[in-house]
């Protein structure tokens, strides 16, 4: 069993509070995990909207013409965000606020934020894995943020990150409020199986890789 990773940020902060914590965390070790990067009022609403979601959709590997489900790597089914919705925007402009930080501060040249929510049943998972091959130049930023609250070590789906100096892996509680941010090529890391149903919202800052012969796929 993983041991789980001490979780103690305090929740004194607004969310821009913390960008430049994410900054230096980026710059010093490529990772962060902030236990309470938002509070209730933020993520509250964000939890009841995805679990108002009707249609989920079984996640997959892959992009475009390689996309196919493998439910030996990943179980969890995904709903991509809504610019149009009240919730969804409000997560999707706050994003917005750290792209432009991070361009400023870490010169990332990140492009665009797309993101979804992912929802775990019992027992569902997703190996370890990495979010992006490396030179593949595409998402370049991993970042979660879990929807769970009251969540205990016995409900399972942790998230566990693999740096390099600790191949044993740092485990973390998907607890509400709480954010994972991280070098998309360069850091190993999966969800242990839920025991109870789980939510969060993956995302991806990318880089556009359009040329002057291909355009950058849509998600």
């Amino acid at each position: 069993m993983i041991p789980l990773a001490l979780q103690s940020f305090s929740a004194s902060l607004p969310p821009e509070g913390y960008f430049e914590v994410i900054v230096d965390a980026l710059r010093d070790k490529g990772w962060i995990v902030l236990p309470n990067f938002v509070d209730q009022s933020f993520w509250l609403p964000l939890l009841q909207r995805a679990q108002s979601i009707d249609d989920y959709t079984p996640a997959g590997i892959g992009r475009g013409d390689s996309f196919r489900e493998n439910p030996f790597v990943r179980s969890d089914a995904i709903r991509w965000l809504d610019r149009d919705n009240g919730e969804d925007g409000q997560w999707l402009a706050l994003m917005e606020e750290l792209r432009l930080v991070l361009n400023s501060r870490l010169f990332l040249g990140l492009f665009e934020f797309e993101c979804h929510y992912a929802s775990y049943g019992c027992g569902s998972f997703y190996k370890r894995h990495l979010d992006a091959f490396k030179g593949q130049g595409i998402r370049i930023l991993s970042v979660v943020l879990y929807l769970n609250p009251q969540w205990q070590p016995g409900d399972g789906g942790e998230f566990v990150i693999y740096p390099e100096d600790a191949p044993e892996g740092h485990a973390f509680l998907p607890r509400a409020g709480t954010m994972a941010v991280f070098l998309s090529e360069d850091f190993p890391h999966e969800v242990l199986p839920a025991n109870r149903v789980r939510y969060s919202i993956a995302g991806w800052f990318r880089i556009n890789t359009t040329t002057g012969e291909i355009l950058d796929p849509p998600h």
